[in-house]
Protein backbone atom coordinates (compact mmCIF):
# COMPACT_ATOMS: atom_id res chain seq x y z
CA UNK A 1 0.00 0.00 0.00
CA UNK A 2 1.19 3.49 -0.80
CA UNK A 3 1.35 6.29 1.72
CA UNK A 4 -1.78 7.88 0.27
CA UNK A 5 -3.68 4.60 0.67
CA UNK A 6 -2.51 4.24 4.28
CA UNK A 7 -3.66 7.79 5.08
CA UNK A 8 -6.98 7.19 3.34
CA UNK A 9 -7.60 3.99 5.33
CA UNK A 10 -6.66 5.76 8.56
CA UNK A 11 -9.03 8.64 7.84
CA UNK A 12 -11.85 6.25 6.91
CA UNK A 13 -11.46 4.10 10.02
CA UNK A 14 -10.95 7.08 12.33
CA UNK A 15 -13.93 8.94 10.84
CA UNK A 16 -16.18 5.91 11.23
CA UNK A 17 -15.09 5.40 14.84
CA UNK A 18 -15.56 9.10 15.64
CA UNK A 19 -19.02 9.13 14.06
CA UNK A 20 -20.02 6.11 16.14
CA UNK A 21 -18.72 7.64 19.38
CA UNK A 22 -20.42 10.97 18.69
CA UNK A 23 -23.70 9.21 17.88
CA UNK A 24 -23.57 7.32 21.19
CA UNK A 25 -22.78 10.51 23.12
CA UNK A 26 -25.58 12.36 21.34
CA UNK A 27 -28.27 9.89 22.42
CA UNK A 28 -27.06 9.66 26.03
CA UNK A 29 -29.43 11.38 28.50
CA UNK A 30 -28.35 14.66 30.01
CA UNK A 31 -28.43 14.38 33.77
CA UNK A 32 -27.57 18.00 34.50
CA UNK A 33 -30.64 19.72 35.88
CA UNK A 34 -31.46 23.32 35.15
CA UNK A 35 -30.24 25.80 37.71
CA UNK A 36 -32.61 27.38 40.20
CA UNK A 37 -32.17 30.79 38.58
CA UNK A 38 -33.23 29.48 35.17
CA UNK A 39 -36.24 27.67 36.67
CA UNK A 40 -37.68 30.53 38.70
CA UNK A 41 -36.48 33.37 36.47
CA UNK A 42 -39.59 33.52 34.20
CA UNK A 43 -41.87 33.75 37.25
CA UNK A 44 -40.03 36.58 39.01
CA UNK A 45 -39.21 38.57 35.89
CA UNK A 46 -42.35 40.67 36.19
CA UNK A 47 -41.85 41.50 39.87
CA UNK A 48 -38.06 41.87 39.97
CA UNK A 49 -36.27 44.52 37.93
CA UNK A 50 -33.54 43.54 35.51
CA UNK A 51 -30.94 45.35 37.63
CA UNK A 52 -31.61 43.12 40.64
CA UNK A 53 -31.34 39.87 38.65
CA UNK A 54 -28.00 38.00 38.78
CA UNK A 55 -25.47 39.22 36.18
CA UNK A 56 -25.43 37.26 32.97
CA UNK A 57 -28.91 35.77 33.34
CA UNK A 58 -30.35 38.15 30.73
CA UNK A 59 -28.74 38.82 27.33
CA UNK A 60 -28.54 42.25 25.82
CA UNK A 61 -31.94 41.82 24.14
CA UNK A 62 -33.64 41.48 27.53
CA UNK A 63 -35.16 38.04 26.87
CA UNK A 64 -34.64 35.27 29.37
CA UNK A 65 -32.75 32.41 27.68
CA UNK A 66 -34.38 29.01 27.93
CA UNK A 67 -31.11 27.10 27.57
CA UNK A 68 -27.43 27.67 27.08
CA UNK A 69 -26.04 28.45 23.64
CA UNK A 70 -24.21 25.51 22.12
CA UNK A 71 -21.59 25.31 19.40
CA UNK A 72 -24.20 23.96 16.97
CA UNK A 73 -26.37 27.05 17.58
CA UNK A 74 -23.43 29.32 16.82
CA UNK A 75 -22.60 27.46 13.60
CA UNK A 76 -26.26 27.44 12.55
CA UNK A 77 -26.61 31.18 13.15
CA UNK A 78 -23.46 31.85 11.14
CA UNK A 79 -24.81 29.69 8.30
CA UNK A 80 -28.14 31.52 8.48
CA UNK A 81 -26.42 34.90 8.28
CA UNK A 82 -24.43 33.64 5.29
CA UNK A 83 -27.43 32.42 3.28
CA UNK A 84 -30.07 34.73 4.69
CA UNK A 85 -33.10 33.77 6.77
CA UNK A 86 -35.32 36.81 6.64
CA UNK A 87 -38.82 37.50 5.43
CA UNK A 88 -38.37 35.77 2.06
CA UNK A 89 -37.49 32.43 3.64
CA UNK A 90 -40.27 32.79 6.22
CA UNK A 91 -42.76 33.44 3.43
CA UNK A 92 -41.61 30.38 1.47
CA UNK A 93 -41.97 28.25 4.59
CA UNK A 94 -45.51 29.55 5.09
CA UNK A 95 -46.41 28.91 1.46
CA UNK A 96 -45.02 25.38 1.70
CA UNK A 97 -46.97 24.71 4.90
CA UNK A 98 -43.82 23.97 6.90
CA UNK A 99 -44.32 25.02 10.52
CA UNK A 100 -40.70 25.67 11.45
CA UNK A 101 -38.63 28.77 12.01
CA UNK A 102 -36.13 29.96 9.37
CA UNK A 103 -33.27 29.23 11.76
CA UNK A 104 -34.42 25.62 12.09
CA UNK A 105 -34.63 25.29 8.31
CA UNK A 106 -31.13 26.70 7.90
CA UNK A 107 -29.93 24.27 10.56
CA UNK A 108 -31.37 21.33 8.63
CA UNK A 109 -29.86 22.69 5.44
CA UNK A 110 -26.51 22.94 7.21
CA UNK A 111 -26.90 19.32 8.31
CA UNK A 112 -27.53 18.23 4.71
CA UNK A 113 -24.51 20.27 3.63
CA UNK A 114 -22.31 18.52 6.17
CA UNK A 115 -23.73 15.15 5.09
CA UNK A 116 -22.88 16.00 1.47
CA UNK A 117 -19.36 16.97 2.47
CA UNK A 118 -19.02 13.69 4.37
CA UNK A 119 -20.28 11.71 1.37
CA UNK A 120 -17.84 13.52 -0.89
CA UNK A 121 -15.02 12.78 1.54
CA UNK A 122 -15.91 9.08 1.44
CA UNK A 123 -15.82 9.17 -2.36
CA UNK A 124 -12.39 10.84 -2.28
CA UNK A 125 -11.10 8.19 0.14
CA UNK A 126 -12.40 5.39 -2.10
CA UNK A 127 -10.76 7.00 -5.12
CA UNK A 128 -7.50 7.28 -3.20
CA UNK A 129 -7.69 3.60 -2.26
CA UNK A 130 -8.29 2.74 -5.91
CA UNK A 131 -5.23 4.75 -6.94
CA UNK A 132 -7.20 7.34 -8.92
CA UNK A 133 -6.57 10.33 -6.69
CA UNK A 134 -5.96 13.61 -8.52
CA UNK A 135 -6.19 17.33 -7.88
CA UNK A 136 -9.71 17.79 -9.39
CA UNK A 137 -11.13 14.99 -7.20
CA UNK A 138 -10.12 16.88 -4.05
CA UNK A 139 -12.97 19.36 -4.57
CA UNK A 140 -15.62 16.62 -4.61
CA UNK A 141 -16.60 17.16 -0.93
CA UNK A 142 -17.17 20.88 -1.54
CA UNK A 143 -19.22 20.15 -4.66
CA UNK A 144 -21.32 17.53 -2.89
CA UNK A 145 -21.94 19.86 0.07
CA UNK A 146 -22.99 22.74 -2.20
CA UNK A 147 -25.27 20.44 -4.19
CA UNK A 148 -26.90 19.16 -1.01
CA UNK A 149 -27.59 22.71 0.19
CA UNK A 150 -28.96 23.82 -3.18
CA UNK A 151 -31.16 20.72 -3.57
CA UNK A 152 -32.60 21.15 -0.07
CA UNK A 153 -33.47 24.79 -0.82
CA UNK A 154 -34.94 23.89 -4.22
CA UNK A 155 -37.06 21.21 -2.55
CA UNK A 156 -38.63 23.90 -0.33
CA UNK A 157 -39.32 26.12 -3.35
CA UNK A 158 -40.93 23.19 -5.20
CA UNK A 159 -43.13 22.40 -2.21
CA UNK A 160 -44.19 26.05 -2.00
CA UNK A 161 -45.10 26.18 -5.70
CA UNK A 162 -47.05 22.91 -5.53
CA UNK A 163 -48.97 24.05 -2.46
CA UNK A 164 -49.80 27.40 -4.06
CA UNK A 165 -51.24 25.53 -7.03
CA UNK A 166 -53.38 23.38 -4.72
CA UNK A 167 -54.55 26.47 -2.85
CA UNK A 168 -55.53 28.17 -6.11
CA UNK A 169 -57.46 25.06 -7.18
CA UNK A 170 -59.35 24.86 -3.88
CA UNK A 171 -60.18 28.57 -3.68
CA UNK A 172 -63.34 28.69 -5.90
CA UNK A 173 -64.97 25.69 -4.22
CA UNK A 174 -64.21 27.04 -0.74
CA UNK A 175 -65.60 30.48 -1.57
CA UNK A 176 -68.80 28.96 -2.98
CA UNK A 177 -69.17 26.81 0.13
CA UNK A 178 -68.84 29.93 2.29
CA UNK A 179 -71.40 31.74 0.14
CA UNK A 180 -73.80 28.79 0.50
CA UNK A 181 -73.46 28.87 4.29
CA UNK A 182 -74.05 32.62 4.31
CA UNK A 183 -77.11 32.24 2.08
CA UNK A 184 -78.45 29.68 4.56
CA UNK A 185 -78.51 32.33 7.27
CA UNK A 186 -75.25 31.77 9.16
CA UNK A 187 -72.82 34.50 10.10
CA UNK A 188 -69.48 34.86 8.39
CA UNK A 189 -67.42 33.53 11.29
CA UNK A 190 -69.82 30.62 11.78
CA UNK A 191 -69.51 29.85 8.07
CA UNK A 192 -65.73 29.91 8.35
CA UNK A 193 -65.88 27.57 11.32
CA UNK A 194 -68.22 25.18 9.49
CA UNK A 195 -66.03 25.07 6.36
CA UNK A 196 -62.91 24.59 8.48
CA UNK A 197 -64.57 21.74 10.38
CA UNK A 198 -65.99 19.73 7.48
CA UNK A 199 -63.63 20.62 4.65
CA UNK A 200 -60.37 18.98 3.66
CA UNK A 201 -57.40 20.42 1.84
CA UNK A 202 -54.72 23.04 2.15
CA UNK A 203 -57.02 26.06 2.15
CA UNK A 204 -59.25 24.49 4.78
CA UNK A 205 -56.19 24.02 6.99
CA UNK A 206 -55.44 27.73 6.63
CA UNK A 207 -59.03 28.55 7.57
CA UNK A 208 -58.63 26.44 10.70
CA UNK A 209 -55.71 28.66 11.68
CA UNK A 210 -57.90 31.71 11.09
CA UNK A 211 -60.65 30.27 13.31
CA UNK A 212 -58.08 29.44 15.99
CA UNK A 213 -56.63 32.96 15.85
CA UNK A 214 -60.08 34.53 16.16
CA UNK A 215 -60.94 32.18 19.01
CA UNK A 216 -57.83 33.29 20.90
CA UNK A 217 -58.69 36.98 20.66
CA UNK A 218 -57.42 38.16 17.26
CA UNK A 219 -59.82 40.29 15.17
CA UNK A 220 -61.31 38.49 12.18
CA UNK A 221 -60.06 41.06 9.67
CA UNK A 222 -56.52 40.88 11.05
CA UNK A 223 -56.51 37.07 10.97
CA UNK A 224 -57.68 37.00 7.36
CA UNK A 225 -55.18 39.68 6.33
CA UNK A 226 -52.34 37.78 8.00
CA UNK A 227 -53.27 34.60 6.13
CA UNK A 228 -53.40 36.43 2.80
CA UNK A 229 -50.07 38.12 3.53
CA UNK A 230 -48.36 34.81 4.37
CA UNK A 231 -49.63 32.91 1.33
CA UNK A 232 -49.31 35.72 -1.25
CA UNK A 233 -51.98 34.16 -3.47
CA UNK A 234 -53.53 36.79 -5.78
CA UNK A 235 -57.03 35.30 -5.80
CA UNK A 236 -57.09 34.83 -2.04
CA UNK A 237 -55.75 38.34 -1.44
CA UNK A 238 -58.50 39.86 -3.60
CA UNK A 239 -61.15 37.78 -1.87
CA UNK A 240 -59.91 38.77 1.59
CA UNK A 241 -59.81 42.47 0.64
CA UNK A 242 -63.36 42.30 -0.70
CA UNK A 243 -64.62 40.43 2.36
CA UNK A 244 -63.01 42.92 4.76
CA UNK A 245 -64.48 45.84 2.80
CA UNK A 246 -67.90 44.18 2.81
CA UNK A 247 -67.71 43.60 6.57
CA UNK A 248 -66.78 47.23 7.15
CA UNK A 249 -69.49 48.68 4.88
CA UNK A 250 -72.24 46.14 5.50
CA UNK A 251 -72.39 44.80 1.92
CA UNK A 252 -73.98 41.38 1.24
CA UNK A 253 -71.20 38.85 1.74
CA UNK A 254 -72.86 36.03 -0.19
CA UNK A 255 -72.88 38.03 -3.43
CA UNK A 256 -69.29 39.16 -2.86
CA UNK A 257 -68.10 35.58 -2.33
CA UNK A 258 -69.98 34.34 -5.42
CA UNK A 259 -68.32 37.06 -7.49
CA UNK A 260 -64.88 36.22 -6.09
CA UNK A 261 -65.46 32.52 -6.77
CA UNK A 262 -66.29 33.36 -10.39
CA UNK A 263 -63.15 35.47 -10.70
CA UNK A 264 -61.08 32.65 -9.23
CA UNK A 265 -62.51 30.19 -11.78
CA UNK A 266 -61.74 32.59 -14.61
CA UNK A 267 -58.18 32.92 -13.34
CA UNK A 268 -57.92 29.12 -13.25
CA UNK A 269 -59.16 28.89 -16.84
CA UNK A 270 -56.68 31.55 -17.96
CA UNK A 271 -53.83 29.74 -16.20
CA UNK A 272 -54.88 26.45 -17.79
CA UNK A 273 -54.90 28.00 -21.26
CA UNK A 274 -51.43 29.48 -20.68
CA UNK A 275 -50.11 26.12 -19.50
CA UNK A 276 -51.63 24.43 -22.55
CA UNK A 277 -49.85 26.93 -24.80
CA UNK A 278 -46.52 26.23 -23.13
CA UNK A 279 -47.05 22.47 -23.31
CA UNK A 280 -47.90 22.77 -26.99
CA UNK A 281 -44.53 24.37 -27.63
CA UNK A 282 -42.77 21.70 -25.56
CA UNK A 283 -44.51 18.98 -27.57
CA UNK A 284 -42.75 20.25 -30.70
CA UNK A 285 -39.34 19.20 -29.33
CA UNK A 286 -39.83 15.41 -29.75
CA UNK A 287 -41.50 16.05 -33.11
CA UNK A 288 -38.64 18.19 -34.45
CA UNK A 289 -35.68 16.42 -32.87
CA UNK A 290 -36.87 12.78 -32.84
CA UNK A 291 -39.72 11.98 -35.23
CA UNK A 292 -38.73 14.30 -38.09
CA UNK A 293 -35.04 13.19 -38.24
CA UNK A 294 -36.13 9.53 -38.21
CA UNK A 295 -38.61 10.18 -41.02
CA UNK A 296 -35.92 11.89 -43.11
CA UNK A 297 -33.50 9.05 -42.35
CA UNK A 298 -35.98 6.38 -43.44
CA UNK A 299 -36.76 8.36 -46.61
CA UNK A 300 -33.18 9.14 -47.64
CA UNK A 301 -31.20 6.10 -46.50
CA UNK A 302 -32.68 3.59 -49.01
CA UNK A 303 -31.84 5.92 -51.90
CA UNK A 304 -28.29 6.42 -50.66
CA UNK A 305 -27.92 2.65 -50.22
CA UNK A 306 -29.08 2.03 -53.80
CA UNK A 307 -26.76 4.71 -55.16
CA UNK A 308 -23.84 3.16 -53.27
CA UNK A 309 -24.58 -0.27 -54.78
CA UNK A 310 -24.90 1.26 -58.25
CA UNK A 311 -28.36 -0.16 -58.85
CA UNK A 312 -30.58 1.75 -61.26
Amino acid sequence: MTEVSVVAVAVLVGGTFSAGVLSVLFVLPRWRAASLIVRIGPYVRDVVTDERLPPGILPSSGVLPARSRTLWDAVREAFERLLGGGAALRQRLSQAGVAIEPSVFRGKQLGWTLAGIGGGAIVVILLALAGRMSVPTSVIPVVFGALAAVVYDMQLSARARARRVRLADELPTTLEFLALCLAAGEGFFDSLRRVAAVGTGELTAELRQVVLAVGTGSPLADALSETARRLQLPGLSRAVDQVIAALEHGAPLAAVLHAQAGDAREDAKRTLIEQAGRKEILMLFPLVFLILPLSVLFAVYPGLFILRLGIG
